[in-house]
């Protein structure tokens, strides 16, 4: 049995590192996708983790493979698209830490994964499953992650999400609100930004966005990132290998 198990995106994120001699920014091809994220970490801690997602049947879908498996997450529920590339983005750091994504993802491997291609073994053996926006931006993804949400709330797990807004992904603002206010609705615990609560409830207090989305769904556990700010300053808050994060329950 698996503690965890997450769907959605596995990418490769290109990151500039460095410049080359004629002044022209060099990126560095990096594994990506914040569900494949959560789990690395978790197997490092010492967690037994699995992954559902699709890759392209290319150089970059077998590397993220490969990474996959040499974090310790299982790679059961991972497929490869002969027909569709590996999703990629650009990520360009700015000034004070944040970051700007390019995608290269019309379509991309992620987005292609279907309902009948979802491991549902692994949910039934997992005690918590977990997933995200970026896997709602599109069909058929779309179709397969609600069908797998509701089957893992079918089997009693635990349910875990991660908003993770990448506005260029979606067709508007409207549909990302829609398919993230669908994810707290379902999920019992909730990680979020300190920018993504602004963003969905219009609240510059983060207790009082809180506030909000607890009235709305039924978290039982929500966890507020604050970026460069995180670190114990606010009250309630605590380190975690991760950052600052602030909980509230």
């Amino acid at each position: 049995m698996n503690d965890v198990v997450a769907i959605g995106e596995l990418l490769v994120d290109f990151i500039q590192n460095g410049s080359s001699d004629k002044g022209n920014p060099i990126f560095e091809a990096n594994p990506g996708g914040a569900p494949c994220n959560v789990l690395a970490m978790l197997s490092r801690l010492g967690y037994s983790t699995a992954f559902i997602g699709k890759v392209g049947e290319d150089y970059f879908g077998r590397m993220l493979g490969k990474t996959v498996r040499e974090t310790g997450i299982s790679d059961e529920g991972l497929l490869y698209d002969r027909n569709v590339n590996t999703t990629l983005a650009l990520v360009h750091t700015l000034p004070g830490g944040d970051r700007d994504f390019s995608f290269y993802r019309k379509p991309g491997a992620d987005i292609m994964l279907t309902d009948e291609e979802v491991n549902r073994k692994l949910i039934d053996e997992c005690r918590v499953f977990h997933f995200g926006s970026l896997s709602l931006t599109n069909e058929p993804a779309a179709a397969a992650t609600k069908e797998a949400v509701a089957y893992a709330k079918n089997a009693g797990k635990l349910i875990s999400f991660d908003p993770n807004l990448r506005e260029p992904l979606w067709a508007n603002e409207e549909q990302a609100k829609e398919a993230i206010w669908y994810g707290i609705g379902e999920c019992d615990v909730l990680k979020i930004a300190d920018n993504e609560i602004k963003w969905l409830t219009g609240k510059e207090d983060y207790d009082e966005g809180v506030q909000m989305i607890k009235e709305r769904s039924n978290v039982k556990l929500v966890n507020v990132t604050l970026g460069n700010e995180g670190g114990g300053s606010r009250k309630n808050a605590f380190l975690c290998k991760c950052g600052g994060v602030y909980c509230d329950n």
